[in-house]
């Protein structure tokens, strides 16, 4: 029965001391990274969004990690992409502004930034590009094929039963009646107010100078910063130490970039994308 009670005894005292070695850890880790905060010690991520952009997943997983970093103090979004897919863009976008919260964040345009990749700069405390960079192309655009000569030509018939007018809209048999095109319209003109809105607020834009500029056109990154689409000129270091004086950090602040995992190649246009389960895409370009 005493062992018994010295056991249970030893037991308390132990967790006790593990509980305290425990909490003494925590404290000094606040401590430390409360004094490197102190020194204007911290680390700039940079986050590469390369290629047409048709899924988000990836991205918005790096902005996560990033943003829970007590260590990561800025964040660099280098963009090197022609837009992509509405949702995609718009998904990258709103995880910006969450990370915005905790984090400054400034985007680097470099070769090509336009379109659905302007979108996600204007999510961005800054946004830094070179004079020459190609950006703008403020728009929306949807492709639809139509075969129907094609399958003629072949033999080729289609039989279509539907539960509603519009469920086949965009098949590639057949040409798009008037009220389909002026319903798609519709869908493109939404999404296109939608990319003016987000400039006009994120840039404190006049929205009529927005949606002259928004027919588009392609600028270089010189006519984007004389129109205020764009903050400074400069490449990626510009970009890091401007997060970096944006963060206070003192000094050159270190930097994180993960390695690329792969190249994109010609086989990828002949995979089937990540993409949402529709029969029309409609997309930033």
């Amino acid at each position: 029965m005493e062992k018994r009670k010295v056991a249970v005894v030893v037991g308390i005292v132990g967790g006790g001391l593990v509980l305290l070695i425990l909490l003494a850890q925590i404290i000094a880790l606040s401590l430390f990274l409360a004094r490197r905060a102190e020194l204007g010690i911290g680390e700039v991520a940079i986050i590469d969004i390369k290629g047409p952009i048709y899924t988000s997943k990836e991205i918005i997983e790096k902005i996560h990690k990033y943003k829970k970093s007590r260590m990561v103090k800025a964040l660099v979004i280098r963009l090197e992409t022609p837009g992509g897919g509405v949702a995609a863009c718009q998904e990258i976008y709103e995880e910006l502004n969450k990370a915005r919260e905790k984090k400054k964040v400034v985007a680097s345009l470099g070769g090509v930034a336009a379109s659905g990749g302007y979108y996600i700069a204007c999510a961005c405390d800054k946004i830094i590009a070179n004079p020459g960079t190609v950006t703008g192309s403020i728009g929306v655009a949807m492709h639809i094929s139509n075969l129907e000569e094609l399958f003629r030509k072949v033999g080729l018939k289609f039989e279509v039963i539907k539960s509603g007018a519009h469920k086949d809209i965009g098949s590639p048999s057949r040409p798009l009646t008037p009220a389909e095109k002026a319903l798609l319209q519709k869908v493109i003109n939404d999404v296109h107010n939608q990319f003016i809105e987000v400039i006009v607020e994120k840039r404190n834009l006049d929205k009529g100078k927005v949606r002259s500029l928004a027919d588009g056109r392609i600028f270089t990154g010189k006519e984007a910063k004389e129109l205020g689409l764009v903050d400074e000129l400069g490449n990626l270091d510009d970009a890091i130490k401007i997060a970096g004086e944006l963060a206070k950090i003192k000094g050159e602040p270190k930097v994180i970039r993960e390695k690329e995992r792969r190249r994109f190649t010609i086989f990828d246009l002949l995979r089937p994308r990540d993409r949402s389960d529709i029969s029309l895409e409609y997309i930033f370009e």
